[in-house]
């Protein structure tokens, strides 16, 4: 088997965010070129304004296809799409024709992984209401990778350092997601869950399931969910041989995990799981009022092909000051590598 180290597509994300700085502030990073082949995919131009309003000493070099990368460091090999023109771009605003060009380009990176060009995905952070702005009807990355895959039982995995959490839901309402915790869907997050982490070296995961309602009901008190959904799927994946536990309450389930007791969570729905993902990935300076440190990484489980990403937003407000953290990035790009090289010891 050929041991080479992986060749990594990964997006600027929408160009009028953060999103451009933070991939080019990664290829700086010591330990990106030892564990991977980075490519840039996007707009040279709007890569070549981030390397200059941030000093970095990078170069750029344009390729149309994969087979001209150099992958040096000190080169950012860049994937030219030309999708726009630079100077219609405004930095830090929402608007169509950034949210245009930010989609066309994660479909372009999903494309030269199905194709085999690229060995993984990266994405830097869209704007969903740019996204939406200019036609595209979807609720985020995981959905876009779902529907050009032609995946129908997917889901979104955080991880930062010994939390790894998985939604039953995501990006809908509150009052959807009562409704979409269901036995057959919490089933499916903890296969998705502990097969992703067997992919990440853990050969037996332990799994904890969050209850949905305060105190996990309470034996009643405060719902039936758990009674009727969530103990009913703890207990048929038990008998399929997972070592799961649950319904337990979150504030108890979480700060266990952060600990090192469960390998694997499954929440509820969208803020149960990203709260305490959050607090721990994200470090504000109060004394500058910017956040010092942004960690942590989101994966797409059940996909043909590999995508990580960063779990922060386009943080439209700081764009173009060169004050962006690069660290979820750079998380983002070694999980890649790491999940690529342990499906290449597998084979």
């Amino acid at each position: 088997m050929e041991n080479r180290k992986p060749i990594l597509g990964i997006t600027m994300g929408d160009p009028a965010s953060i999103g451009p700085e933070v991939a080019v502030k990664a290829l700086l990073d010591s330990n990106v070129y030892e564990v991977c082949q980075p490519v840039l995919v996007g707009e040279a131009d709007v890569f070549e304004q981030a390397i200059q309003f941030c000093g970095l000493d990078l170069k750029i070099n344009r390729i149309s296809k994969i087979a001209d990368a150099k992958f040096e460091k000190g080169t950012a090999d860049v994937f030219d799409l030309n999708y726009m023109n630079i100077a219609d771009l405004k930095m830090g605003e929402i608007t169509a024709e950034a949210g245009d060009v930010a989609f066309r380009t994660v479909v372009k990176n999903i494309e030269l992984a199905l194709a085999g060009e690229i060995d993984g995905t990266v994405t830097g952070p869209i704007n969903k209401e740019s996204i939406q702005k200019a036609g595209h009807v979807f609720a985020g990355h995981t959905e876009i990778y779902a529907h050009y895959t032609d995946t129908k039982k997917y889901g979104m995995l955080l991880v930062e350092e010994n939390l790894r959490v998985i939604h039953v839901s995501t990006h809908v309402s509150l009052r959807q997601a009562c409704d979409l915790v269901k036995k057959d869907r919490i089933l499916e997050c903890v296969f998705l869950i502990d097969e992703a982490c067997k992919k990440l070296g853990i050969a037996n995961p332990k799994i904890g399931v969050a209850g949905l309602n305060p105190h996990a009901s309470d034996g009643g008190l405060f719902g039936y969910e758990e009674e009727q959904e969530i103990l009913p799927a703890v207990q048929e994946a038990l008998k399929r041989g997972f070592n799961v536990e649950g319904p337990i309450p979150a504030d108890t389930l979480f700060p266990k995990a952060i600990g090192g007791v469960y390998d694997g969570c499954v929440a509820m729905y969208h803020d149960q799981g990203h709260i305490p993902f959050k607090t721990v990935g994200f470090n504000w300076d109060q004394a500058k009022g910017q956040m010092k440190s942004v960690r942590g990484v989101n994966i797409t489980l059940g996909l043909p092909i590999i995508r990580t990403s960063v779990d922060h937003g386009t943080a439209m407000e700081i764009a173009g000051k060169g004050i962006a953290s690069p660290d979820a990035m750079v998380l983002a790009i070694e999980y890649a590598a790491r999940l690529h090289r342990n499906k290449q010891d597998n084979l």
